[in-house]
Protein backbone atom coordinates (compact mmCIF):
# COMPACT_ATOMS: atom_id res chain seq x y z
CA UNK A 1 0.00 0.00 0.00
CA UNK A 2 2.75 2.25 -1.18
CA UNK A 3 0.73 5.69 -1.70
CA UNK A 4 1.70 9.02 -2.27
CA UNK A 5 -0.14 10.61 0.05
CA UNK A 6 -0.48 10.11 3.84
CA UNK A 7 0.66 7.08 5.61
CA UNK A 8 -1.99 4.14 6.67
CA UNK A 9 -2.12 3.03 9.77
CA UNK A 10 -4.29 0.12 10.96
CA UNK A 11 -5.49 0.28 14.03
CA UNK A 12 -6.66 -3.33 15.28
CA UNK A 13 -8.87 -3.52 17.68
CA UNK A 14 -9.05 -7.37 18.84
CA UNK A 15 -9.42 -8.51 22.41
CA UNK A 16 -8.01 -12.04 21.80
CA UNK A 17 -3.68 -12.03 21.89
CA UNK A 18 -4.17 -15.07 19.72
CA UNK A 19 -5.75 -13.50 16.66
CA UNK A 20 -4.15 -10.59 16.93
CA UNK A 21 -1.32 -12.22 16.53
CA UNK A 22 -2.41 -14.19 13.46
CA UNK A 23 -4.11 -11.21 12.23
CA UNK A 24 -1.26 -9.56 12.28
CA UNK A 25 1.29 -12.30 10.79
CA UNK A 26 -1.63 -12.74 7.25
CA UNK A 27 -1.39 -9.33 7.23
CA UNK A 28 2.61 -9.11 6.66
CA UNK A 29 2.67 -11.93 4.81
CA UNK A 30 0.58 -10.18 1.76
CA UNK A 31 3.27 -7.63 1.97
CA UNK A 32 1.46 -4.68 4.09
CA UNK A 33 3.99 -2.64 5.83
CA UNK A 34 2.03 -0.39 7.35
CA UNK A 35 2.17 0.39 11.12
CA UNK A 36 -0.47 -1.56 13.17
CA UNK A 37 -1.81 -0.31 16.35
CA UNK A 38 -3.31 -2.53 18.78
CA UNK A 39 -6.14 -2.17 21.51
CA UNK A 40 -7.62 -4.69 23.46
CA UNK A 41 -10.22 -2.62 24.79
CA UNK A 42 -12.76 -0.50 23.15
CA UNK A 43 -13.11 2.57 24.57
CA UNK A 44 -9.19 2.96 24.58
CA UNK A 45 -9.89 2.37 20.54
CA UNK A 46 -12.28 4.58 20.48
CA UNK A 47 -10.70 7.82 22.13
CA UNK A 48 -7.77 7.24 19.75
CA UNK A 49 -10.24 6.89 16.95
CA UNK A 50 -11.84 10.14 18.01
CA UNK A 51 -8.70 11.82 18.40
CA UNK A 52 -7.29 11.23 15.12
CA UNK A 53 -10.35 12.25 13.44
CA UNK A 54 -9.98 15.85 15.46
CA UNK A 55 -6.27 15.73 14.20
CA UNK A 56 -7.44 14.85 10.59
CA UNK A 57 -10.14 17.48 10.53
CA UNK A 58 -7.43 20.41 11.01
CA UNK A 59 -5.09 19.69 8.46
CA UNK A 60 -3.44 17.12 10.22
CA UNK A 61 -2.00 13.45 7.31
CA UNK A 62 -2.49 10.51 9.23
CA UNK A 63 -5.42 8.21 8.07
CA UNK A 64 -6.42 5.16 9.51
CA UNK A 65 -8.11 2.19 8.41
CA UNK A 66 -10.03 0.11 11.41
CA UNK A 67 -10.64 -3.88 12.10
CA UNK A 68 -12.88 -4.57 14.51
CA UNK A 69 -13.49 -7.22 16.16
CA UNK A 70 -17.83 -7.19 17.90
CA UNK A 71 -17.23 -9.08 20.76
CA UNK A 72 -15.03 -7.10 22.96
CA UNK A 73 -14.52 -7.03 27.10
CA UNK A 74 -15.47 -3.73 27.82
CA UNK A 75 -17.84 -2.36 25.10
CA UNK A 76 -19.87 -3.80 21.61
CA UNK A 77 -18.22 -3.38 18.59
CA UNK A 78 -21.43 -2.54 17.47
CA UNK A 79 -21.51 0.45 19.90
CA UNK A 80 -17.93 1.49 18.48
CA UNK A 81 -19.10 1.25 14.70
CA UNK A 82 -22.11 3.27 15.26
CA UNK A 83 -20.37 5.75 17.09
CA UNK A 84 -17.02 6.44 14.48
CA UNK A 85 -19.71 6.38 11.25
CA UNK A 86 -22.24 8.33 13.29
CA UNK A 87 -19.51 10.93 13.77
CA UNK A 88 -19.11 13.73 11.17
CA UNK A 89 -15.29 13.82 12.18
CA UNK A 90 -14.47 10.09 11.92
CA UNK A 91 -17.46 8.98 9.65
CA UNK A 92 -15.50 8.39 6.47
CA UNK A 93 -12.90 6.04 8.31
CA UNK A 94 -12.98 2.52 6.32
CA UNK A 95 -14.32 0.21 9.23
CA UNK A 96 -13.04 -4.25 8.54
CA UNK A 97 -14.82 -5.75 10.75
CA UNK A 98 -13.05 -9.50 11.56
CA UNK A 99 -15.29 -11.62 13.59
CA UNK A 100 -16.12 -15.10 14.45
CA UNK A 101 -20.23 -14.16 14.47
CA UNK A 102 -22.05 -15.45 11.55
CA UNK A 103 -25.66 -14.33 12.27
CA UNK A 104 -26.73 -12.75 9.14
CA UNK A 105 -29.26 -10.58 11.39
CA UNK A 106 -25.44 -8.91 13.05
CA UNK A 107 -23.43 -9.03 9.24
CA UNK A 108 -26.56 -6.63 8.10
CA UNK A 109 -26.17 -4.77 11.08
CA UNK A 110 -22.81 -3.92 10.34
CA UNK A 111 -23.65 -3.19 6.60
CA UNK A 112 -26.34 -0.73 7.64
CA UNK A 113 -23.87 1.12 10.30
CA UNK A 114 -21.63 1.83 7.82
CA UNK A 115 -18.64 -1.28 8.02
CA UNK A 116 -17.20 -1.19 4.74
CA UNK A 117 -16.20 -5.02 5.17
CA UNK A 118 -17.14 -7.94 6.98
CA UNK A 119 -14.85 -10.85 7.65
CA UNK A 120 -16.11 -14.05 9.51
CA UNK A 121 -13.07 -15.40 11.55
CA UNK A 122 -13.04 -19.01 10.85
CA UNK A 123 -12.33 -21.32 14.27
CA UNK A 124 -10.31 -23.25 11.55
CA UNK A 125 -7.07 -22.26 11.55
CA UNK A 126 -5.89 -22.01 7.94
CA UNK A 127 -9.45 -20.80 6.64
CA UNK A 128 -9.38 -17.64 8.72
CA UNK A 129 -5.40 -17.55 7.61
CA UNK A 130 -6.38 -17.34 4.36
CA UNK A 131 -9.52 -15.03 4.84
CA UNK A 132 -6.66 -12.79 6.52
CA UNK A 133 -4.47 -13.31 3.30
CA UNK A 134 -7.23 -12.42 1.26
CA UNK A 135 -8.02 -9.20 3.64
CA UNK A 136 -4.57 -8.27 2.74
CA UNK A 137 -4.94 -8.09 -0.50
CA UNK A 138 -7.87 -5.81 -0.20
CA UNK A 139 -5.54 -3.53 1.97
CA UNK A 140 -3.10 -3.46 -1.16
CA UNK A 141 -5.44 -2.04 -3.73
CA UNK A 142 -7.75 -0.01 -1.77
CA UNK A 143 -7.40 4.20 -1.44
CA UNK A 144 -8.79 5.65 1.14
CA UNK A 145 -11.24 8.48 1.02
CA UNK A 146 -10.17 11.83 2.06
CA UNK A 147 -10.66 11.87 6.31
Amino acid sequence: MNMNTAPISIVMIEDDDGHARLIEKNIRRAGITNEIIPFTLGKDALSYIEREGRLGREGGDRKILVLLDLNLPDMSGLDILAKVKGDERTKRIPIIVLTTTDDKVEIQKCYDLGCSAYVKKPLEYEAFANSVRQLGLFFAIIELPPA
